[in-house]
């Protein structure tokens, strides 16, 4: 793991994301980061024993509290701004479910205000997470503002909406004042953006015309060598390093 920070800085990242990091001490990362001048920008909560997350799931909020606030531990020592909270597969009773996970987000945003971390709400596909709580956009608008509170945004991942429903220019502009991050990676595959049918360049291009200053993250699986597959990246100052041994 420690080589995975280097080879980030000397590829030309600045900053990166750990979704899961709560197998390695919090005194550890701080290292890795401090010694590659990285920046941790997001984590997640822990997934669960296969649903996904916990905070949408009846009969788990002892564990789910439990969990996110080890989650908030290490995003507040470690720097973190954003947190993303994972729902998990819907119950039998969705209105449960929802009720649930708004109480659940309610709590966790106002634990996590006091360390100026933001909560993300990411609507998943159907394909990759099928049953999840939260699937379409609209869906997802309609919590936050359920929810209430200022701290709590969108995470929107090209990936997920090209998969569940496209427009993605039309929506990133529809839900600009909500979103408080943004993922990608090409389909299909989850690869770089070079090997995929959206645009990534005319996207990037369109957030910027949108007045987006925040973090985009490469959350996609390198098709061959990942450094090799930076050359979309030149463009933005990314690139393959001269260290000899490819991250994988």
């Amino acid at each position: 793991m420690p080589e995975r920070f280097f080879a980030a800085q000397q590829c030309g990242f600045q900053a990166v994301e750990f979704l899961w990091p709560y197998a390695w001490p919090v005194d550890d990362i701080h290292h890795w980061l401090q010694d590659n001048n990285l920046e941790l920008v997001l984590v997640n909560t822990p997934p669960g024993e296969g649903e996904m997350g916990l905070a949408a799931i009846p009969g788990k909020e002892e564990t789910f509290q439990q969990q996110f606030r080890m989650t908030l531990d290490y995003a507040s020592r470690l720097g973190a701004s954003m947190i993303h909270l994972m729902a998990g597969q819907d119950s039998e009773s969705v209105k449960a479910s929802e009720s649930l996970f708004i109480e659940h987000v309610r709590w966790a945003s106002d634990l996590a205000r006091s360390s100026s971390i933001a909560i993300l709400l990411e609507p998943l596909n159907t394909r990759d997470a099928p049953g999840y709580l939260h699937t379409r956009i609209d869906h997802t608008a309609r919590l936050i503002d359920d929810i209430g509170r200022d701290n709590v945004k969108l995470q929107f991942d090209f990936y997920h909406r090209q998969l569940m429903e496209g427009d993605l220019a039309t929506n990133l502009k529809r839900h600009f004042d909500i979103i408080g991050h943004v993922q990608f990676s090409s389909l299909p595959g989850r690869h770089e953006p070079q090997f995929g049918e959206v645009n990534m360049p005319y996207l990037f291009d369109y957030l910027d015309e949108l007045g987006y200053t925040g973090w985009i993250g490469c959350e996609y699986s390198a098709k061959e060598d990942t450094r090799q597959g930076l050359v979309w990246g030149t463009a933005y100052g990314l690139g393959s390093s001269s260290t000899p041994e490819p991250l994988t």
